[in-house]
């Protein structure tokens, strides 16, 4: 079977699957089929707006976002898909905090369910700061499709590397 990296700590079912779909070459075909559209969500910019606009709509009451980004820099191999960053200064009397969400810049090329499975889950370290089940159950409160959407962006993943050693 294929050594499917992303998918190393998902059951050996829905590996078996993920391997039958590269091995007879639908694996692009069925992520195309199910994620046709693509985004526009180009610049730091309009990231920026993107994941305040998700912020808003679930998590109104937390501290506002000081700064947004892609970076090309991310290491897709070392399950870095985002950074969340979060401090918390004295000044004076008053407590600022400084929240962050770094994106890859691969996300540029994807599908916006992809993009907004990685903005849904750098936001939740916000409130939950573990791989916790509440840490999930706020996953899916602000994308139900969350686990889906997990899986898929990490056969992209996969499927992106195939046409990189393809060419």
């Amino acid at each position: 079977m294929t050594k499917l990296k992303y998918l190393a700590h998902y059951p050996e079912s829905i590996q078996a699957q993920a391997a039958h779909l590269i091995s007879t070459g639908r694996l692009g075909d069925y992520l195309h089929n199910k994620y046709a559209n693509t985004h526009q969500i180009q610049s730091d910019k309009a990231l920026y707006q993107y994941i305040n606009e998700i912020k808003n709509d679930y998590m109104r009451k937390s501290n506002p976002l000081s700064q947004v980004s892609y970076n090309s820099k991310l290491q897709v191999l070392n399950q870095a898909l985002g950074i969340h960053t979060y401090q918390s200064r004295v000044q004076g009397s008053k407590l600022k905090s400084h929240n962050s969400i770094t994106v890859a810049s691969v996300f540029k090329e994807a599908p916006l369910e992809f993009l907004r499975m990685i903005v849904v889950h750098e936001l939740a370290h916000f409130k939950e700061k573990d791989h916790s089940k509440a840490f999930y159950q706020l996953c899916n409160h602000m994308q139900p499709d969350y686990h889906q959407a997990e899986l898929d962006t990490r056969l992209w993943l996969h499927w992106r590397e195939l046409k990189e050693t393809d060419r």
